[in-house]
């Protein structure tokens, strides 16, 4: 009898719907040379299916996805999936050197991973070096079937993807900095699905264009792959409604303008005009700068044209083109006030579960700072003095990647000699962060881990600095959601700012901008056993080292483990 049930409950298994399990999806992304020509230049770059961008990766909540990824190119290579919280599967979250060995020259790796409690967009990268400049493409999560979006079902669902275009090969613009230890060259041109629009030179015919019928809703789904700028972004004489931002819907709010860090992805409802305007309307987006540092100060354009009627006198040519007003390049008060909006949607569908308890509270530093001028035979560096280099660090530790990946190193229990359990939870030397600068800007070097037990509550205040100057930093954590429960400017109050914390309906996400001259705190639960990355999301300060890597041990029931390692798992 007792059998006869066991197989009775195991049909029914096999018999469930779509709907409890998803599908197996299977993709192939081919990494490639490709030629691509965008203001007059032509040059091959690194692509993903020789395009660029990327293609769209289309899945729903609760599939399992096999993406094969075999590296053409000269370069090595790994793919990150920027959002995806891999529960259990760190060996497919991406980093190089972090969670994988990159995939070599004419080799392939399958990333294999189910999507669990999530849905919206997300997007994918290199993440190696700064070949995520090219290689990167949308990842978009729709709802089981039958479960509808918390909004009015849009007309049209379209990507909008920002980039930077850069003439020279981004390879040899970080390879050049690093050794003279200056600043990179900036990019030419910003882009909008890989399009830099009419206001660069010798590019009008590479503009994004969405046609859009009037009295229609249309879903945008905005990403920024920037390899190094904030961005602001507006759409002439339209408001839109954020309704979800990295993957997580939020209170529906209005406005006319968004501002989207590198690594964070923003969903907006734009409502079209109810009748055809004879106008045709700018979408242009450009940098938010607080950095001293030099920066591509530029506009990239799409254009929103409405389809003209079978009865129009005027061609979509011979439209008047409205402009936008952007905020200013420096509009820390715009920056603060639309990251204020933001809050979690907090149904009782979509929760918000902040923790409420915190086991563990730290405080990292993040920002800037120097490292000795590396170079021999009385060489000067070019970077804030000829005798010292850039670099950037968290709690003052530049991070240095490892030769060997270090949840490898951790898995097999070969750890020795690859990294350091003993990242500080408090800066080692306390000062006054935002004030006046210390005099010793020197920053230390290592490769340090901070351990967690599993199902640790986690606080984390971090803290920009002013020691080369105050900068938004958009720092990203690999394989968490986390809730941005304060934010504020000049340094951290422990005693004063966590009354203020909002433990209700804080906007979750995976980025978080630190503000510049101010703090962040965010609170997590560390429920995902592995070895996961948290980095600033401006490519240049990761290159410099503003990066560390947080270690959660696996819990006591099978569940709370990590998986073995695939079998196809790149070596170093």
């Amino acid at each position: 009898m007792a059998s006869w049930l066991l197989f009775a409950v195991f049909s029914c298994v096999l018999l469930l719907p779509e709907t409890v399990f998803g599908k197996t999806r299977h993709y192939t992304l081919d990494i490639k040379m490709h030629n691509v020509t965008r203001l007059c230049h032509t040059k091959s770059l690194v692509s993903v299916n020789g395009k660029f961008p990327g293609p769209k990766i289309i899945a729903r909540e609760g599939d399992q996805l096999l993406i094969k990824v075999v590296n053409h190119v000269p370069n090595n290579i790994s793919l990150h999936w920027h959002g995806i919280r891999q529960l259990r599967s760190g060996w497919a979250d991406g980093p190089a050197y972090i969670t994988q060995c990159p995939i070599q020259t004419g080799q392939s790796y399958v990333y294999n991973y189910t999507i669990v409690g999530q849905r919206g967009t997300l997007w994918y990268h290199a993440h190696i070096s700064w070949l995520r400049a090219t290689v990167y493409g949308p990842l978009i999560i729709l709802p089981k079937h039958g479960v509808p979006y918390p909004f009015p079902k849009p007309h049209k669902e379209v990507p909008m993807v920002f980039g930077e275009w850069f003439n020279t090969d981004t390879e040899a613009i970080i390879r050049q900095a690093t050794l003279s230890g200056g600043g990179p060259n900036v990019s030419d041109a910003y882009t909008i699905n890989g399009l830099p629009g009419p206001l660069y030179n010798c590019s009008s015919k590479d503009t994004f264009r969405l046609r859009v019928k009037p009295g229609k809703t249309y879903l945008l789904r905005i990403i920024n792959a920037a390899l190094n700028d904030e961005l602001f972004f507006s759409i002439a004489n339209h408001t839109v409604t954020v309704v979800e931002a990295d993957a997580i819907y939020v209170k529906p709010f209005e406005t006319d303008t968004i501002l989207i860090a590198p690594g964070q992805t923003t969903n907006v409802l734009l409502k079209t005009k109810p009748s055809y305007p004879s106008a045709s309307f700018f979408m242009t987006a450009r940098p938010y700068a607080t950095g001293q540092g030099t920066f591509d100060n530029s506009t990239v354009a799409g254009i929103l044209e409405y389809e003209q009627p079978k009865h129009a006198k005027t061609s979509i040519k011979n439209l008047k083109l409205f402009t936008p007003v952007l905020p200013a390049l420096n509009d820390t008060n715009f920056a603060t006030k639309f990251s204020n909006k933001l809050r979690s949607l907090n149904s009782k569908k979509f929760p918000a579960n902040v923790p409420q308890k915190v086991d563990r509270k730290f405080f990292f530093t993040v920002g800037l700072g120097t490292n000795p001028c590396n170079h021999k035979n009385n060489q000067t560096c070019q970077g804030p003095t000829n005798t010292t280099m850039f670099a950037a660090s968290i709690s003052n530790i530049s991070f240095t990647l490892p030769t060997k990946a270090l949840l490898q190193s951790h898995y097999s229990g070969q750890s020795n000699g690859v990294y350091s359990p003993n990242f500080p939870w408090n800066p080692i030397v306390p000062f006054n962060y935002t004030g006046t600068p210390p005099n010793n800007t020197m920053v230390s070097t290592g490769t340090n881990l901070m351990v967690l037990r599993y199902n640790t509550s986690v606080e984390l205040v971090m803290q920009d600095t002013s020691i080369l100057g105050a900068e938004s930093h958009p720092l990203h954590l690999h394989g968490f959601n986390f809730f941005v429960v304060g934010q504020g400017f000049g340094n951290f109050d422990p005693n004063k700012d966590p009354k203020n914390f909002n433990l209700v309906d804080p906007i979750e996400r995976n980025t978080v901008g630190v503000p510049s001259g101010g703090w962040a705190a965010i609170r997590f639960l560390a429920d995902n056993p592995g070895v996961w990355f948290m980095h600033c999301h401006l490519e240049v300060h990761t290159s410099w080292g503003l990066r560390m890597a947080w270690l959660v041990l696996d819990g006591d029931k099978p569940n709370q483990k990590l998986l073995p390692p695939p079998a196809d798992l790149p070596k170093c």
